[in-house]
């Protein structure tokens, strides 16, 4: 019996020793922990076009044939290394990088590296009906290649060989290239598709990411957590932290408050009224970077009363944006008058904002019809984003605002998710809505969000299709002198401040606040997207 004790007890002791090493080799793993604003919509760059979804996804997960230099729109070289552009602009040759790598994970372990064959994959099952892979579920949408109509822009991609893989265009375009930089582009494994396909698993594709990114999909619990960890084969270097985790937290004083007790070592969108105590705090380094974005109010010109010109005119005379700036943006921001940012080249600085004036407001109400008022719903934000901190706020604000020229608004919003789905579908009445760029052109603002083709993608919310506004947008693509389409631009805006399907309301100024142990973290050029596959955590 005592010889059985004293066994039970050196087998006892084995364990609690084993479980001290484990947990003495997991600290000394490098853990960061971001606390992000929202779930994402899914694992696929492709299907949705909000930058928490390509934080979760297109950035941790993928790579593209091209990429920005860090803090620049300057294109470098990604899964191509380099490319040749035919002299009429129409046939794009990209020369890839060898070597590569596909993430695997339980039910999948790629026998190749990454060829032509998975870059032609990826762009077939966005563009041609015929792919399996095209289908999608109801909701969902090529959003990003539909509403830049790159569906009627490439012809054909085609491998050249195992290295070497050409697009043809149907036209000259000349935002093209940066096209390829913007997270829908992310490039897919062909072998991973077809083994689903075998197996009759198709949606796994969208729902288990196979990347060649620097981090790999762990796992998920929907509102909660994302996990990943440093992929051991990346073509970049493996990153310096050995795990990434997402906690998802919707407050941001909640996550303001993870950030203070070391939770999270990096926290996305403060609220403006949290920065002074960020700045203050040792612990904490406040990051800043002018925002390239937009946030506004989109008018569905689909249903009345917002199909009247003159309703859309007189409620965008009826919102004070100063009291807005002052009181929800608290001075990092700036009043916005056009769809795109003044730091964007071909910004018109000679259109004038439409003024605060309740009196004109009224008499273009009447001159509508409208002369007692009239109900209207509008959904607010759920969550904080770099154009907007506090959707409710502001709704609350031009609620206020409306109510003193007779019309009334009833404030509505749903999980994130499901408001995106919802303005997919053109369920809205009118919405906040809002953009961060994505390439640094122009037309990645009007091409996405007010072109006709943005309507069939989604991203135009306003659902607004203007054939003259249209027009200029669709030339401007095709000029290569940089002046040329900047004159087409002014004359677009132009047509938009008239129109007035939107009530453009501010750019904002985007922070992020890291602890001080965290190195290397930047913001690109394109805000507000979140890089660790270069950061360090130190003591």
């Amino acid at each position: 019996m005592m010889k059985n004790a004293k066994f039970a007890a050196k087998v006892g002791l084995v364990a609690v020793l084993s479980v001290c090493a484990g947990l003495a080799s997991a600290q000394a793993k490098k853990t960061l922990v971001y606390c992000s604003e929202a779930s994402p919509e899914g694992f696929s760059p492709q299907l949705y076009t909000t930058g928490n979804t390509f934080d979760a996804s297109a950035i941790p997960i993928f790579n593209r044939l091209v990429d920005f230099e860090m803090g620049t729109t300057a294109i470098k070289p990604g899964l191509a290394l380099s490319w040749v552009i035919s002299d009429d602009g129409t046939v794009y040759t990209f020369k890839l990088r060898k070597g590569v790598k596909f993430h695997s994970n339980a039910k999948f372990k790629p026998t190749r590296d990454m060829n032509a064959d998975d870059v032609v994959f990826t762009f077939d099952r966005m563009g041609n009906p015929a792919n399996p892979f095209h289908t999608l579920e109801r909701g969902q949408s090529f959003g990003y290649y539909l509403d830049m109509g790159l569906n009627n822009i490439i012809d054909k991609v085609e491998k050249v060989d195992d290295s070497t893989v050409r697009f043809k265009l149907k036209h000259a375009e000349s935002p093209f290239l940066a096209d390829l930089v913007m997270y829908f582009a992310s490039i897919y494994s062909a072998e991973y598709a077809a083994q689903l396909d075998k197996a009759g698993t198709r949606e796994l594709l969208d729902r288990d990411p196979i990347g060649t990114g620097p981090f790999e999909f762990v796992s998920y619990q929907k509102d909660a957590v994302i996990r990943y960890k440093a992929f051991e084969g990346y073509w970049d270097g493996r990153p310096k932290i050995d795990n990434l985790i997402y906690a998802i937290t919707p407050d941001a004083s909640v996550r303001f408050a993870k950030l203070k007790a070391n939770e999270c070592q990096v926290m996305s969108y403060p609220k403006p009224a949290d920065l002074a105590a960020m700045k203050a705090d040792k612990n904490i380094n406040l990051i800043s970077k002018p925002g390239m974005n937009i946030g506004y109010i989109a008018f569905n010109v689909e249903k009345k009363p917002f199909d009247n010109k003159l309703v859309r005119q007189a409620l965008s005379m009826a919102i004070d944006k100063e009291t807005i700036l002052k009181t929800v943006y608290q001075g990092a921001g700036q009043v916005a008058k056009n769809p795109i940012p003044p730091t964007l080249w071909s910004y018109n600085d000679k259109i004038k904002d439409y003024p605060y004036d309740l009196k004109k407001a009224k008499e273009l109400l009447a001159k509508a019809g409208y002369p007692n008022g009239t109900e209207i719903e509008m959904w607010y934000l759920p969550v904080q984003r770099p154009y907007n901190p506090d959707g409710k706020r502001i709704g609350e604000l031009i609620q206020a605002d409306w109510a003193k020229i007779g019309v009334k608004v009833k404030l509505t919003t749903y999980e994130w998710g499901e408001y995106l789905k919802r303005s997919k579908q053109g369920d809205q009445q009118s919405m906040m809505f809002g953009w961060s760029g994505d390439n640094g052109d122009p037309d990645n603002f009007f091409g996405n969000l007010l072109s006709c083709d943005g309507v069939k993608g989604g991203g135009n919310v306003s659902r607004w299709c203007n054939k003259d506004f249209d027009a200029l947008v669709q030339k401007a693509k095709l000029v290569s002198k940089q002046s040329d389409r900047a004159a087409l631009y002014d004359k677009a805006q132009v047509i938009a401040h008239e129109e007035a399907p939107w009530i453009d309301i501010a750019h904002s100024v985007g922070f992020v606040p890291v602890r001080k142990n965290v190195v290397g973290f930047k913001i690109p050029a394109t805000p507000y997207s979140f890089y660790f596959d270069k950061v360090d955590i130190v003591k």
